[in-house]
């Protein structure tokens, strides 16, 4: 009869440890993807900003060494992430492959101006900040005019701002329901063994000394399920990379490594503060109230 006892609460403790494993590994898998998301939709956002070209155009009367002088002084400024000159005539070999005919021939002359492409880095590509990078450049009054799609930047600005907006409200909402899970299945765990604790307490046993067995027991599960959160984040990386390699994925090791150890940390903390809270909770119960 004991022998079948013991075994039907093995198998309980059994099934109470892996439901934890269980809930931690789901939680921070949820959270690191969640992390990892928020990484790339920045680098992926900051990508297509960077992409938005700003045309420089030049009136003709703009000699070379000025151009130059120009060209250099704009690679020297903090809002440039690449500067490429386009002269009249690579333009006008460019309109010609688009056109198909050599416009040149028919007009008699080349009306196209010498330009500088700009790229603007990620961080300046809102609507005040390009604004104020056009005005100061207008001040040159040797530039014709200046292009950009404005309102391109102008849509890009104010998306990204609602994205993050949302997405920290869902990180937030997430890590709230990670801890709420996580110590709902660690709370079982110790209430199974209520009665052990309670034992302990009445022969003398010191609270730190109760608590240290099931904080470490709680830790150990911790590090398990967010070792396999880990090691499932790692494998959705290597297949989104493969199928999809132009993201680059990987290429900032820096980010992906801290959310990895964010999580694996993470796991232990919860774990380890919940059942800290959970066990206090038992041994500051009455014995009337165990039952």
């Amino acid at each position: 009869m004991s022998s079948s006892f013991d075994k039907f609460q093995k198998r309980r403790l059994i099934t109470s440890y892996f439901s934890v494993v269980v809930s931690v590994f789901l939680v921070l898998f949820m959270l690191g993807l969640l992390a990892l998301f928020i990484v790339n939709s920045k680098k992926l956002s900051n990508d297509f900003k960077e992409g938005i070209a700003m045309s420089i155009y030049f009136k003709d009367e703009a000699k070379d060494t000025t151009l130059t002088k120009f060209g250099d002084s704009l690679k020297a400024t903090v809002f440039a992430k690449s500067v490429e000159f386009v002269s009249k005539e690579r333009a006008a070999k460019e309109h010609e492959k688009t056109l198909g005919e050599n416009f040149t021939e028919f007009l008699g002359a080349n009306p196209l101006q010498n330009s500088f492409d700009i790229h603007v880095k990620a961080d300046y590509v809102v609507a005040d900040s390009i604004v104020k990078i056009e005005r100061k450049l207008r001040e040159n009054k040797l530039i014709a005019d200046i292009n950009y799609d404005k309102q391109l930047v102008k849509m890009v600005d104010e998306n990204v701002k609602k994205a993050s907006k949302w997405i920290l409200i869902i990180s937030a909402f997430l890590t709230i329901i990670a801890v709420l899970l996580i110590n709902s299945s660690l709370r079982l765990s110790i209430y199974a063994n209520r009665f052990i604790i309670k034992t302990m307490q009445m022969v003398g046993a010191t609270k730190s000394f109760i608590r240290k067995p099931f904080i470490w027991r709680s830790v150990k599960l911790g590090m398990i399920g967010a070792g396999i959160a880990v090691i499932a984040l790692l494998g959705v990386l290597s297949y989104v990379n493969s199928v999809f390699p132009n993201i680059g994925i990987f290429e900032d090791t820096t980010s992906i490594s801290l959310i990895l150890f964010g999580v694996f940390g993470a796991g232990i903390l919860i774990t380890l503060l919940s059942t800290y809270f959970a066990t206090q909770r038992f041994l500051n119960l009455r014995t009337d109230d165990l039952y």
